[in-house]
Order: structure tokens, then C-alpha cells, then sequence
């Protein structure tokens, strides 16, 4: 699409949003509550973590937060590209600080990530946080995804965001699809964001026999393709030009349709894997970077220069167990891809931007 064609498409979306965003997003955390209910995991299945969203009414942005006041253990790694992140080379394990008391998620680009400021006053008006003699200092590493492209630019998270994002937090079931960092994820741009379709936020957990217990969250931002690892069929992503069907990608770039233009760091993949499972900070740096199997089982293509794919995994060490950074890997990794799935089917379509649901409805 053409520079020109990408200004009309946008301010032809953006016309359509003031009407349409609140509906969808107040409708999509609702469905998302029910289907926790139903006995669905998620990310607060693993004791002593909460998460909470703050959606921005205004056009699809927000930011999500994961709070851990009583410190967690926390590796992140990064396989995308183009990333936006803040403190994440605090969490190498040869560094001093191994414990984190929040992680935060963030829209709006490299802007979004002024949200953790928010949440590092929320904590620190708790007293929580690193101590450093005259106080403590809260660690809160964050990662942000690009949204910028659905209404009005100039609206993104900030530090209120982040703060009113830790103060809505909960142990309770998880709202999933168009909230938080999800509210302005889009999939399917590779070629041409007149083709892609709009994504969210999910979220799985899998208890294992023995009380072990590994949740993921996250927001899917992807430049390609989102795949059913059981068929093997996209359920979301480029479409056909007549915007009705599912080009699939690969199947396009093998037969020769180049890319679109470059816009690096307009997609990314960003989350969040927890357990109860005692890990070193090495450890968890070795869960998180296997966690990004359940990226590439997922999305496809995935970890490219355009994107800033990012997994933090975090561990409460309440339980410990032989061998845990194999056994927590593996299961991370299942239930990234259960949450990628979760986060295009609880997605609520905008005007030119159908969800898998609008898709399959048609």
C-alpha cells in the first residue's frame, strides 16, 4: 500500500473508532470474564501474581500490568528486531538485582513504555521495592508493542495509565482479547495493513500433577499469521485481497508477493510466563527463551527485524522441584501458544479490521 493509501485507510478507521471502541472493548472484557469462569487458566492461577488492565476508551491503546509485590524471580528474552523495553538489562543474571515487583506491557510505541513510571509510584507509595539504604526502589522491567497506527496517535499509555493499571490489579480471572496492551494489536500487516486484522491479549495456565503451576500472558501484535499448531491453518492474519478469506502468508511469500513497505517495530509480540516453581534468575532466562516456541508454533513469521518479540518469565519459588528449567521451559512454551490462541479468538473486530470471529461469522 502506497504512503498515501496507508493516510486515507487510517483516517477512514479512525472515523469509524469514536463510535465503535467503547462498545467493543466493554463487550470483549465481559466474554473474557465468562470465559475465565468457565474454568479457563490464566496468568493468576500461579498464587501471589495480579494483573490488571488500563484501556483508553478514547481509541485502542492501553497497557497491561503484572504485579508481583512480593518479588519474583525474572529472566526476559528478547528475539524480535525492532524491541522496545526499559530495565531489561538489569535482568541479566550476572547482574546485581534478581527479583522484580512488577512487569508492565504497554501500546503506543516506545512512548507506552512511560507507563512503568506509574507503576513504580504505585509501589513505592507501598513501600515495596529493592532496598538501597535510604528506601527502596521498585524494579519494574517493561516492553511496549506498536499501536500507533488506530485513531489518534497522540493518545498513548502513560505514567496515570500505569498507575491506574496497578491499582485495577487482581489475583481474579484475567479479561482477555481488545484490553490492556492488547487493545490496539493488529495482525496480518506483511502485505499491506489494508489487509490485517485485529488481535488482543491472552491468556493460559496448566497445572501440573505435584502443585506445579505455569500461566502465560500475552499481547499479539504480529506481523504474520496467527496458526492453529493442530491444523496447521492460519485462523488469523493476512487476508485475501477481497478481504473476505485467509491468504496464508508463507504460501504468499513462497509464491513471490514481496512484503509491503518496511515499517519496523510496527508489529511485536510481547508477555509474560509465571510459576510457582522455584528458578534461578539463569534459570528463568532459559524458560523465557524457550517460551518463544509457542511464538514460532503460532506466528508465522515470527521473531522478524519488524518485530520486537519479548517474553519476561517470572517465578514466585514456592514450590521446588528436580530439574525445573526443563520442565517449566517445556510447559512455558504450550501455554504461550494457548495464549496466542486465545488472544486473536477473544479479539473484537473494528470497522476494516475484522477478528477471527467476524471472519469465520462471514
Amino acid at each position: 500500500m502506497s504512503t498515501l493509501d496507508r493516510r486515507e485507510f487510517s483516517l477512514a478507521l479512525a472515523a469509524g473508532l469514536s463510535a465503535a471502541w467503547p462498545a467493543v472493548a466493554r463487550s470483549t472484557s465481559e466474554e473474557a470474564r465468562m470465559g475465565k469462569e468457565s474454568g479457563a487458566g490464566g496468568l493468576t492461577d500461579v498464587a501471589g501474581v495480579r494483573v490488571g488492565h488500563f484501556t483508553d476508551e478514547r481509541r485502542p491503546t492501553g497497557c497491561t500490568v503484572i504485579l508481583t509485590e512480593g518479588g519474583a524471580v525474572c529472566g526476559v528474552d528478547v528475539r524480535g528486531g525492532a524491541p522496545g523495553t526499559r530495565e531489561t538489562d538489569l535482568l541479566d543474571p550476572v547482574n546485581l538485582v534478581q527479583e522484580v515487583q512488577a512487569v508492565v506491557l504497554s501500546g503506543g510505541s516506545a512512548f507506552g513504555l512511560e507507563s512503568a513510571t506509574g507503576v513504580m509510584r504505585f509501589l513505592e507509595e507501598r513501600g515495596v521495592g529493592f532496598p538501597v539504604g535510604v528506601g527502596k526502589v521498585p524494579i519494574v522491567p517493561a516492553a511496549i508493542l506498536f499501536d500507533l497506527g488506530l485513531g489518534d496517535r497522540r493518545i498513548r499509555p502513560d505514567a496515570k495509565a500505569g498507575y491506574e493499571a496497578a491499582r485495577a490489579a487482581s489475583e481474579g480471572p484475567v479479561a482477555e482479547g481488545c484490553v490492556g496492551a492488547g487493545a490496539g494489536a493488529t495482525v496480518g500487516k506483511l502485505l499491506g495493513f489494508s489487509r490485517a486484522m485485529k488481535s488482543g491479549l491472552g491468556t493460559a495456565a496448566v497445572t501440573l500433577p505435584g502443585g506445579a503451576i505455569v500461566g502465560a500472558l500475552v499481547a499479539v501484535n504480529a506481523i504474520g499469521d496467527v496458526i492453529d499448531p493442530q491444523t496447521g491453518r492460519p485462523i488469523a492474519g493476512v487476508r485475501t485481497e477481497d478481504g473476505r478469506g485467509l491468504r496464508d502468508v508463507m504460501d504468499a511469500l513462497l509464491a513471490g508477493e514481496g512484503p509491503g513497505p518496511a515499517r519496523s517495530g510496527e508489529s511485536t509480540t510481547i508477555g509474560v510466563v509465571a510459576t510457582n516453581v522455584t528458578l534461578t534468575q539463569a534459570e528463568a532466562t532459559k524458560v523465557a527463551q524457550m517460551a518463544h516456541d509457542g511464538v514460532a508454533r503460532t506466528i508465522r513469521p515470527a521473531h522478524t527485524p519488524w518485530d520486537g518479540d519479548t517474553l519476561f518469565a517470572l517465578s514466585t519459588g514456592a514450590l521446588t522441584i528436580d530439574q525445573p528449567g526443563l520442565l517449566v521451559g517445556a510447559v512455558a512454551a504450550e501455554v504461550v501458544a494457548r495464549a496466542v490462541l486465545r488472544a486473536v479468538r477473544t479479539a473484537a473486530g473494528l470497522p476494516g479490521l475484522p477478528s477471527a470471529t467476524d471472519l469465520a461469522r462471514s
